[in-house]
């Protein structure tokens, strides 16, 4: 992988999945940042004169050549939430909860002390550096002294209305006279950084999002030193037998087909929620799951009939930040992750395609690190 930042030279639109007519919905799109993989993957095939597959990884924040990840979900303050059955000392231990459904989620009994005064640091924390995410995915654990190294969401909204005038009068058109739209502009020194399989000339600049505003792109090799690191050690940890943690850190799109209806949910369709008889106890391995509301995702494809670009069906994504409570020695390995899944289910697997766009990017954590 090939990695470079993506720097703007100007404010970033990307409006969200609702389809927009001016006049009938004023405004249009939304604050929706950081761009999902097919903005990028179209903004990138510019530089491209041949037909080829991408595979990206990201989009990430980055700063002064650091990476930055999206708070992880699993933690109120400092103190992270386990599944209840998880915790021996939790008051609530003996709460009844549907088997069929991932378990609920406690505060960690051995971890409920904190001041006020670290509150207001630890809740206002939206993204974290590298250096504090690759000490989670060893330890386990993110100290209370760690969480100042993150920072808050390191860009503006800014609103923009438009207006068109009625000729020879200084009134707006009563029909498509006016809309409102969202701009995104970031902070000085901050950019976007992704890893790309293809080799782009650098420095350049290509169009991003909304109408083409213009964006510096260039290598920085030393983002994937360090993206390296951080998978090896993800990859050791999900292959070490024990409870562990999955870290979604993109947006991660968990479809499947169902008498023809494409269908989305939080977590991956091959992990379900632990039952006490299970045929099949290497998918019988979710005990809970942090999360929030989920992302709409919308792009466009081409219509075969015609070949005219039309939007796609809505897809919604757990958002970044999701963390999955994995209990088995053995868990089931995701489809999209299998090596040769892809070439053997090209043409029936979407989520593969959408894996290979940097979705669903997962870090793995070791559970038992938890409690030291």
């Amino acid at each position: 992988m090939h990695w470079y930042t993506l720097t703007p030279l100007d404010v970033l639109m990307f409006r969200d999945a609702k389809p927009f007519t001016p006049g009938e919905r004023a405004w249009a799109g939304g604050d929706v940042f950081p761009p999902n993989g097919h903005a990028i993957a179209g903004a990138l095939r510019a530089l491209l004169t041949d037909k080829v597959e991408l595979t990206l990884r990201g989009p990430f924040l980055c700063h002064s050549q650091t990476l930055y990840f999206p708070r992880p979900m699993s933690f109120i303050g400092s103190t992270p939430l386990v599944p209840v059955d998880w915790d021996a000392d939790s008051p609530l231990r003996q709460a009844i909860s549907d088997p069929n459904r991932p378990r609920p989620l406690v505060k960690q009994t051995s971890n409920q002390l904190y001041t006020n005064e670290h509150l207001d640091i630890e809740e206002g924390c939206d993204f974290l550096p590298i250096e504090v995410v690759q000490q989670y995915l060893g330890t386990g654990t993110i100290p209370r002294d760690q969480w100042q190294h993150g920072t808050q969401s390191p860009w503006e909204v800014e609103t923009r209305s438009h207006n068109a005038i009625e000729q020879g009068t200084r009134q707006v058109k009563d029909t498509d006279g006016y809309f409102v739209e969202n701009a995104i502009r970031l902070q000085p020194g901050w950019s976007l950084a992704i890893g790309c399989d293809q080799v782009l000339s650098d420095p350049t600049i290509i169009r991003l999002g909304g109408e083409g505003h213009r964006v510096l792109l260039e290598e920085c090799s030393i983002l994937g030193d360090r993206w390296q690191q951080l998978q090896q050690q993800s990859e050791h940890n999900r292959q070490t037998p024990g409870r562990r943690l999955a870290y979604l850190t993109t947006p991660g799109v968990f479809e499947r087909n169902d008498q023809g209806k494409a269908m989305c949910q939080a977590y991956p369709w091959e992990w379900k929620p632990i039952q006490r008889t299970a045929a099949r106890p290497e998918e019988r391995v979710l005990a809970g799951v942090a999360t929030a509301k989920p992302v709409a995702i919308s792009c466009r494809i081409r219509d075969k009939k015609t070949g005219n670009s039309i939007p796609a069906p809505q897809v919604f994504a757990a958002p970044p930040g999701s963390v999955y409570y994995i209990d088995a020695e053995h868990p089931v390995q995701l489809f999209q992750d299998k090596p040769d899944a892809r070439s053997q289910e090209k043409t029936k697997s979407r989520v593969c395609r959408w894996r290979q766009l940097g979705y669903s990017e997962l870090l793995w954590i070791h559970q038992e690190k938890i409690h030291e």
